[in-house]
């Protein structure tokens, strides 16, 4: 029970498409090690889904159905949380997009997009929960980027812009807010199996090859190598953990 009695919001709770997302994973989880999770997800059923598994294993959640790019819709995330639990330990701001385009290419409806999915509901989300966290003695944010936050690809120019913006972001709020006992951590996941990648995976020959090929491990993530990652910066057990970067890529970056 690493998370035990602990509260938290984990945003794009859903899969999108059959299999397990991250964020299901991460929700998974952190009900097994005994924390109250509120499931967010622009579409209530694809989070209804997670809940229904974590009710079957004895967990306790709830759904919540929001849009995380408007400001209102995430502050009414943080007062269901406390309405419901009464505190806030663990925020996961794990939604996120990627869309396809180089600098000539990217329209800019699309970047707009991709840092409104990605970037802003990061800080929006963020916003609204550390002064809840600060008045319950402290708390742990979880944000997730890409290891395409630490190098670049052919492509994607502002799903790279975003997840890189997302790491620093990540830093500065570890320093302004570590002497209140809240720490702010991102993890970089690599090329990994879930119902978000696999689309593109399926529909681009030689995509998943291409990808393999670049992990020294010698084969593809899923949801769960980066949840458990996830669940050891949530827990306690990170405690002196705080504007670091977790990267989990089965080796992809270190080459």
């Amino acid at each position: 029970m690493r998370l035990a009695n602990k509260v938290a919001i984990v945003t794009g709770a859903g899969s999108r498409g059959p299999g397990v997302g991250t964020g299901k994973a991460i929700s998974t989880l952190f009900a097994r090690e005994g924390c109250s999770v509120l499931l967010v997800d622009r579409e209530a059923p694809r989070a209804e889904e997670t809940l229904s598994g974590i009710q079957e294993e004895g967990g306790e959640a709830s759904v919540i159905e929001a849009d995380v790019t408007k400001s209102s819709d995430c502050g009414r995330i943080v007062g269901a949380a406390i309405k419901r639990y009464g505190r806030l330990d663990i925020l996961v701001n794990n939604v996120g997009i990627t869309l396809p385009g180089t600098v000539v290419d990217v329209a800019e409806e699309v970047w707009d997009q991709v840092m409104d999915v990605n970037l802003k509901s990061m800080m929006l989300c963020s916003k609204y929960s550390v002064p809840r966290m600060q008045e319950g003695g402290g708390g742990s944010i979880i944000n997730v980027s890409s290891i395409y936050g630490l190098i670049g690809s052919p492509t994607s120019t502002a799903y790279h812009a975003a997840k890189g913006a997302i790491r620093l972001f990540t830093k500065s709020a570890a320093v302004q807010y570590a002497k209140e006992n809240i720490r702010v951590n991102s993890v970089h996941p690599g090329y990994a199996h879930t119902p978000l990648t696999d689309a593109g995976y399926s529909h681009e020959v030689g995509r998943a090859e291409w990808c393999l090929e670049r992990i020294p491990i010698g084969r593809l993530g899923n949801a769960y190598d980066i949840a458990y990652g996830i669940l050891y910066l949530a827990s306690d057990e990170s405690s002196f953990v705080t504007g670091a970067e977790l990267v989990i890529d089965g080796g992809t970056t270190a080459q």
